[in-house]
């Protein structure tokens, strides 16, 4: 049985460095989740460094959300240092399925063997070639719909797939598990999905993928629930996070994690 509350503690005992490829609306929120959770925010893409930097951090994020076509060969120089140095990543493949570019290079990532995939319904469903009916960021498909799509791609990647929703799933292609957490408004705050992979990213190091990917949803989840019993819309919604984020202790974790083995 998966403890989130002993991994919350490891990686606040680590702190680790993680470096963040992400897109230019999420930075700040994605670099503030990752401070209030425990650790250490990198925000590294210039080509000139960031697969240098990739080999120094404990793990990497990859985030396509704002991409072009410098930003792709930082990407993968980025993913296949990390990968080099046995450190792990996280692909969001933020609105794969609207452009061609944006399919072409979610494809090429995907083909590096993320550690962890992390995307809503609509964005899983698009990259493992079934139809989806995402609108842009957002998703157009529930989780449920994703779910064998998910462990294809993660038998295909060897990795973990999570597909984050009300009800999160998260597959490494043999085990799976669902995760219940989070609130409405954050669908009304931008980045949610990308600090949540921040999130992810900082789970990581040092930890089991799938049980590390598992305790960073239900510390989100959870945190983001609570921020909400505080907040008055979603103006407040976002401090509130941080807030509940930084509170958030591996004993109360524990003892308010929902998560079920399927």
């Amino acid at each position: 049985m998966i403890k989130p509350g002993t991994h919350l503690k490891s990686l606040r005992d680590t702190a680790p460095l993680v470096q963040n490829i992400t897109n230019f609306v999420a930075m700040n929120v994605v670099a503030n989740a990752q401070l209030a959770v425990g650790a250490s925010p990198a925000m590294v893409h210039a080509l000139e460094e960031a697969g240098e930097f990739a080999g120094i951090a404990g793990a990497l994020t990859v985030n396509i959300g704002t991409a072009d076509a410098g930003w792709e060969s930082s990407m993968v120089a980025a993913a296949q240092a990390a990968s080099a140095a046995g450190k792990p990543w996280v692909l969001d493949p933020v609105a794969v399925g609207a452009t061609g570019f944006r399919n072409r290079l979610a494809a090429r990532l995907l083909a590096l063997n993320p550690t962890v995939l992390r995307g809503n319904a609509s964005e899983i469903l698009a990259l493992s070639g079934a139809v989806a009916s995402g609108k842009g960021v957002d998703a157009g498909d529930p989780v449920s719909a994703a779910e064998n799509a998910a462990r294809h791609l993660a038998q295909r990647t060897g990795g973990v797939v999570a597909v984050s929703g009300a009800v999160d799933f998260v597959t490494d292609g043999e085990r799976a598990l669902r995760i219940e957490g989070g609130h409405a408004l954050m669908g009304r705050v931008t980045a949610m999905g990308c600090a949540l992979t921040g999130v992810v990213g900082a789970f990581l190091v040092g930890q089991d993928p799938l049980a590390a990917t598992v305790a960073a949803h239900a510390c989100f989840g959870r945190a983001g629930e609570i921020a909400a019993e505080r907040a008055e819309g979603p103006g407040s919604f976002g401090p509130a996070l941080m807030d509940a984020l930084h509170a958030m202790t591996p004993d109360r974790l524990d003892a308010e994690a929902r998560i079920e083995a399927v």
